[in-house]
């Protein structure tokens, strides 16, 4: 019994073989189950298998290496220079072949030698064809090594030398947009090749002296009026463009996205100035606007009085012209008046003439008639020496003095006083009176009681 189970154990040769085969069996079933890798979104792999072949691989999802390896390369970088952060940090999102770089404010000196801290963000997106990608793993290996040898030391030189084009009043003067549109266009294109001068800029306003007091006002210039200043040129090839010092990464397929200057901050000397001359600055825009606020006072002040002329002008104007309407209706009334005064002296003349010449004409009647009566009357009176008329007479007469007898209110019989010759009223003295006052009335008329023997002729 005991030699069939010797016979039957294994020898240990083969089980040194078994032991090795199931290892080897082991070691090939992990293999490749690590074999595989997930292709997340928004990365590029390279991939290199066992027998040295290499993929690019862009498409998300599992992918299959056999005892190859990989490295993961984000399609877009960033570089960015902020407060707070490390110097030349390279800090993983996920893992240490997935960096971007954030860098302290960037150290740069402007062209009027103001230095100051700058804020900036550049992001790059690296080539996604096999034969570029290839290209670019090939020199720089890693996502690190490429940042550290190649886009930040790019973006800190364009930074720098983009901060040499322009001077640090002329930033904080409007210039700020250009020099992130500069920034911008050296990242993506290339740095300019500049070259420095030193240019002498007269002023303006031009200084006087005053040490000559027997020049007056015509003093003599003393140089004060010029000052230095430095320009950046640009360098410019044959055809009249500027020369540029090409970006290293661009030759690999390497693009800008974006690049961007997002905060300045320069020394405090510079700040002081800066204050001082902000607050010259508003203190001339207040004597500014004061003196357009005097200058609208004045402007006010004439306005006013101008208004005023012309309003008294206007009040005299609008007198003048009532007095002259007023003065025009007189006259007219005047004329009016005059020409009815002359025409009612006119028509009142021919109306005089006219009834002088109707009262000649009347006239002329009435002494025609008068003339005619009289005549008539005349001749009758001499036909019968007017013994109608005068009997006529005769007889009122006599009946005035009959009337007046009747009516006496005194007794038939009259006794006299006793003087001799003084008449008593009786009615023989009554007669004789009236008698008496016959004749005289026959007298006055003048005609004779006796028939005229002639008249009857």
């Amino acid at each position: 019994m005991s030699e069939l189970t010797s016979s039957i154990k294994p020898s240990s040769g083969a089980l040194v073989k078994i032991i090795v085969a199931i290892v080897f069996i082991l070691a090939l079933i992990i293999g490749l189950f690590n074999s595989f890798f997930y292709a997340e979104p928004g990365y590029i792999y390279h991939v290199r298998t066992l027998f040295g072949k290499e993929e690019v691989v862009t498409e998300v999802g599992y992918k299959f290496y056999p005892f190859g390896r990989y490295n993961s390369w984000k399609r877009a970088m960033t570089v960015q220079a902020l407060q707070g952060s490390s110097g030349n940090a390279i800090r993983a999102e996920k893992d240490s072949d997935n960096t971007s770089a954030s860098l302290p404010p960037m150290s740069i000196m402007f062209l009027d030698q103001v230095d100051a801290h700058a804020e900036a963000t550049v992001r790059f997106a690296i080539p996604s064809d096999s034969e570029s990608f290839l290209k670019l793993a090939h020199e720089y290996r890693s996502p690190e090594n490429l940042l550290r040898t190649a886009l930040m030391p790019a973006f800190k030189e364009t930074l720098q030398a983009n901060a040499s084009l322009m001077s640090a009043e002329e930033y904080y003067s409007g210039g700020r947009t250009q020099f992130n549109s500069e920034f911008e266009n050296q990242m993506s294109n290339g740095i300019f090749l500049v070259k420095r001068e030193e240019v002498q800029v007269r002023s303006a306003k031009q200084a006087k002296s005053s040490a000559n007091a027997s020049l007056g006002t015509q003093q003599e210039q003393y140089g004060e009026d010029s000052k230095t200043v430095f320009v950046v040129q640009k360098v410019l090839d044959d055809d009249g463009l500027p020369k540029r010092k090409t970006q290293r990464f661009i030759n690999y397929g390497i693009t800008v996205v974006s690049a961007l200057v997002t905060d300045m901050r320069p020394n405090q000397k510079f700040v002081e100035r800066m204050q001082l001359k902000q607050k010259a600055s508003a203190d001339r825009a207040i004597a500014r606007e004061q003196r357009v606020q005097e200058e609208e006072q004045r402007l006010l002040a004439i306005a006013r009085g101008e208004r005023e002329v012309a309003e008294r002008q206007a009040k005299a104007k609008v007198e003048q012209i009532q007095k002259t309407t007023e003065a025009e209706t007189d006259k007219q009334l005047a004329i009016t008046a005059g020409e009815k005064f002359r025409e009612q002296a006119t028509i009142a003349k021919e109306t005089a003439q006219i009834n002088l010449e109707k009262a000649k004409i009347e006239a002329e009647t009435k002494r025609t008639l008068a003339e005619a009566e009289a005549y008539q009357k005349r001749v009758i009176l001499e036909a019968d020496n007017a013994l109608a008329q005068k009997l006529d007479a005769e007889i009122e007469i006599q009946k005035l003095w009959a009337d007046a007898f009747s009516k006496r209110k005194v007794p038939s019989t009259v006794f006299g006083s006793g003087q001799s010759g003084a008449p008593v009223g009786s009615d023989a003295e009554v007669k004789a009176f009236m008698q008496m006052l016959t004749l005289d009335a026959a007298k006055r008329l003048n005609y004779d009681r006796d028939i005229n023997k002639s008249s009857g002729k």
